[in-house]
């Protein structure tokens, strides 16, 4: 059995798993806005003991960050102040005695998608997280393609229009317009126009951000998660619409499968699948 965990920023969740497959999960308050390193620690140590059983051969973590796999230090992670430089693979082996590894968040999602999906041996899968920001992780027919630093699939930070891909292809877009991706999509339901057109909009600049995927790594399926993407009902008819419009490679669209998962422990799973995943 293994021990997937999931650290963001207002949340650390983590799961018993088995093969793939969460048997239980648990989520948990994330770190204090200004608690020191150890203090983190320490609060991690103490969410890991109420779930960790004897059984448990492995912990797999995801963080929102740079990450050397290899060595499993943690750098510069978003929303936790603290995490500059954490050597966290040697501290919890170090507590628990059991082989740790440390991966890029947005990469345990794309892990998770391809095996929960059944597209693991489907060719080049891209995993695209819709919630605060945006993540990405690479899969080819199993391996994660990690990079030096974790950081492969992370081309939302790129340039678009007056900002980056981000801020107009995650809930920061609705946040810049005044409201939430909830409250919208509540709007919307009841028939509001302005929400509807909000999500329009939205699918449009996701459109943009998947042409960009597309060139970059010409994937077999795009899985798509997160908070934003259980909107999807509103924006992935613009989203595919916008997608036909000035696209140099039309065989690229016809082939590409584009798909959506509501499964809030993917993230887990995929941690746990760390210990298995061969990384490149």
């Amino acid at each position: 059995m293994q021990l997937g965990i999931d650290i963001g920023g207002t949340t650390i969740n983590i799961g018993l798993v088995n093969d793939g497959a969460v048997l239980q999960s648990v989520s948990f308050p994330s770190f204090e806005k200004d608690a020191t390193l150890p203090q983190t620690l320490d609060h991690l140590r103490e969410c890991i003991d109420k779930v960790i059983t004897p059984e448990v051969d492995f912990i797999g973590i995801g963080v929102p960050s740079v990450v050397d796999s290899v060595r499993g230090i943690v750098y510069d992670t978003a929303n936790i102040a603290s995490w500059k430089e954490v050597h966290i693979k040697e501290e919890l082996e170090k507590t628990y005695g059991l082989s740790v590894s440390v991966n890029n968040d947005a990469n345990c999602f794309a892990i998770g998608a391809a095996s929960a999906c059944g597209c693991d041996k489907d060719g080049i899968v891209v995993g695209v997280t819709l919630g605060t920001g945006v993540g990405m992780g690479v899969v080819y027919n199993g391996l994660l393609i990690s990079g030096a630093n974790s950081g492969v699939g992370e081309l939302s930070c790129l340039p678009y229009k007056e900002k980056t891909y981000e801020d107009y292809c995650s809930k920061m877009f609705f946040l810049g317009k005044g409201s939430t991706p909830k409250d919208n999509y509540d709007r919307a339901m009841d028939g509001d126009v302005r929400s509807l057109d909000l999500f329009k909009e939205f699918g449009h600049h996701l459109a943009a951000l998947i042409k960009m995927v597309l060139c970059a790594y010409d994937p077999n399926v795009i899985i798509i998660g997160g908070g934003v993407s259980k909107s999807s009902d509103l924006f992935d008819s613009a989203m595919r619409e916008e997608l036909g419009r000035i696209f140099p490679f039309p065989r690229s669209l016809d082939a590409l499968r584009i798909i959506y998962t509501s499964k809030p422990d993917v993230p887990i799973a995929g941690a746990s699948l760390l210990n298995v995943a061969q990384v490149i």
